[in-house]
């Protein structure tokens, strides 16, 4: 029967406990875990600088040298030690191989953070003799600690991205569960080895055996600062919305002047365009796709790229009379007009009045929400997905280098083309007419439905009321 595994990954980080894991995998006959292998600083452990033939020098020129030595040339089953820290280009290695077992040693972040400070202040990494003990307290710093959870979760989402999207899973191990012999003997037959413990490694020593308050000299600061993090996220915009493409073929540049714009669907495009027509430089050129796109970019050196971004409001009311109320959408229009009973006119005709203007497109901001939630049965129009997404999208090929809000658009268009060497730029188009409309049907209902839609994009790009 072919091994379950060849080899393995012990995913933690400093203060986890990773050497007493490690000291209790190679008791068991058959497992060697060779250490910190892609530390930066050294190979396997401190000082050391060679493995297997390979120096830090070659491992610089290619870490996979190292890794396929380290599991040809070790017996039984090879595995090492890896933290967030470690030479990042070996990751995809580990995380796209199924037969590279994936173990992840978690901890308190307090807990390991204090742990840390101290062996910092102490000089003490490791402890094997109590009489040794050094001791010493941490001065918890609410920032540096903020900053290590955010390195932290970062990690641990793409350790979850990457075993999610490989279909694999992962043995998670706590650091309190080393002590338990059955936990690393379950670990033992998940790796698929027949050797068994009979009690956890006795060498390595506890070093800060106190409670976390007196570890540290600032107890109450501590406390205070933990009190205000958001430990479970609770102050999230939540967010269902799919992912978008980057839409490259919606791109427009001008030829010859090095400027690529990148369209956000409902917003001023006609004035952008408009103004790109008139700096004389060229007509426009559209229709990319990635390969086209990256040859426009290689023969434009010194190219800008740029997108508009409109209050969601107006782009929401832009989206409903061109899409809906037109009938260009149809299904869309239908869909709204069964979940919502908007009293719409016939497509292309009028309004009756102002209320039925209001009430209808008040019926559309409902239908939005539900859309972006991803509660709609139809797909999410790039005409009303959130601009947050559309700009993530942007960024799954080249993000822009310049975001202009609508309202500033004279003044970041003129900077945009002054960046691009353009002399007298005109000044760009407005679109009054869009907002004229917006403003005749106007009220703080409106305003509150639209903010409810586009909670992450009033947020990120801080928008304010359309009125205050």
């Amino acid at each position: 029967m072919a091994a379950k595994f060849t080899s393995f990954v012990l995913f933690a980080e400093m203060r986890t406990g990773s050497n007493f894991l490690e000291a209790n995998l190679n008791a068991l006959p058959g497992v060697a875990c060779l250490g910190e292998v892609f530390n930066p600083h050294f190979i396997g452990k401190k000082d050391q600088t060679e493995m297997f033939g390979v120096d830090l020098a070659l491992r610089e020129q290619d870490p996979r040298v190292l890794l396929r030595r380290l599991r040809d040339k070790t017996p039984g089953l090879p595995g090492f030690r890896y933290f967030h820290d470690h030479d990042p280009r070996i990751l995809p290695d580990l995380l796209e191989d199924p037969a590279c077992a994936k173990i992840i040693l978690t901890r308190n972040p307090v807990e390991s953070y204090v742990s840390w400070k101290i062996a910092q202040a102490t000089g003490q990494w490791k402890l094997t003799n109590a009489k040794n003990l050094k001791t010493a307290q941490a001065r918890f710093d609410a920032a540096e600690f903020e900053r290590h959870m955010e390195a932290l979760q970062a990690f641990q989402v793409r350790l979850m991205h990457g075993l999610q999207t490989s279909g694999q899973t992962a043995f998670y191990i706590d650091y309190d569960d080393i002590q338990d012999v059955a936990v690393l003997n379950g670990l033992a037959g998940w790796l698929g080895v027949e050797g068994r413990l009979d009690a956890p490694d006795d060498k390595l020593k506890k070093q800060n055996p106190e409670g976390i308050g007196e570890k540290v000299v600032n107890p109450a600061e501590m406390e205070a600062a933990l009190a205000r993090l958001d430990r479970f996220n609770l102050a999230r915009t939540p967010n269902f919305e799919p992912r978008r493409p980057p839409a490259i073929p919606s791109f427009v540049a001008v030829e010859g002047a090095g400027l690529l714009y990148m369209p956000v669907r409902s917003g001023p495009e006609a004035h952008v365009q408009a103004w790109m027509v008139r700096l004389g430089r060229g007509g426009l050129v559209g229709d990319f796709v990635q390969k086209t796109l990256r040859q426009w970019k290689k023969v434009n050196p010194g190219h800008r790229s740029f997108t508009v971004i409109r209050h969601p409001l107006l782009r929401a009311h832009q989206a409903f009379l061109t899409q809906i109320v037109s009938g260009r959408l149809a299904e869309h229009r239908a869909s709204l007009v069964r979940s919502q009973k908007a009293d719409l006119p016939p497509p292309g005709q009028p309004f009756l009045d102002l209320a039925q203007h209001r009430e209808t497109f008040a019926a559309f901001l409902r239908y939005v929400r539900l859309s972006v939630a991803g509660q709609a049965g139809q797909r999410v129009s790039p005409h009303w997905a959130s601009q947050t997404a559309i700009l993530q999208g942007f960024a799954g090929f080249q993000g822009p280098d310049m975001v202009v809000r609508e309202d500033r658009m004279t003044e970041g268009l003129a900077f945009l083309a002054a960046e691009s060497g353009i002399e007298d730029a005109p000044a760009a188009p407005l679109d009054r007419a869009a907002a004229e409309a917006l403003d005749t049907i106007w009220d703080p209902a409106l305003e509150d439905a639209a903010q409810d839609a586009y909670a992450r994009d009033y947020m990120g790009f801080g928008f304010a009321r359309w009125r205050d």
